[in-house]
């Protein structure tokens, strides 16, 4: 099992259960076939920015802050600078949008889609200058579009 996955673990437990210590998350993991040290597990909770919080009854339990709140503010602003450096071309289809960059920018692009707040946004496929996104029916591509190129500046 790779990092990504050991780390998915991590965090569908911390969400599911209260965890005091990583001892206890250990065992956790080792009763699901995870193999980890201490000190990969140790590593693992500094990445995901787990911290320990007090529970209701007054014990401490690891948990992971909310991703979508961080993301919001910092990763919209990161969103918006980045689309207007980068972003060259916008184009729709139904409930696609297609983003174009220069060669070898559109990964860094489409992450900052993947982390920003940006609404009917479900995903994000990137080449090396091209991203595909793939956009809720509900809001449709179009919409998406004009908003990720009035973003860009086009």
């Amino acid at each position: 099992m790779g990092k990504p996955q050991r780390q998915h673990r991590i965090t569908k437990l911390l969400e599911s259960q209260p965890i005091a210590n990583q001892a206890h998350l250990l065992e956790l993991l080792n009763a699901e076939g995870v193999v980890a040290t201490q000190a990969t597990l140790s590593r693992d909770l500094d990445e995901l920015g787990a911290v320990k919080v007090r529970i209701p009854g007054g014990a401490m339990a690891y948990a992971i802050p909310e991703h979508g709140k961080e993301r919001s503010a910092s990763g919209d602003d990161h969103l918006r600078r980045l689309m207007g450096e980068f972003v060259v071309d916008v184009a729709h289809s139904v409930n696609l949008v297609v983003l174009r960059t220069p060669p070898g920018s559109a990964h860094v692009v489409a992450s900052a889609v993947d982390r920003s707040s940006f609404t009917g946004v479900l995903g994000t496929v990137a080449g090396d200058d091209t991203i595909l996104l793939v956009c809720a029916e509900s809001v449709g591509g179009a919409t998406v579009a004009a908003a990720l190129a009035d973003l860009a500046g086009l």
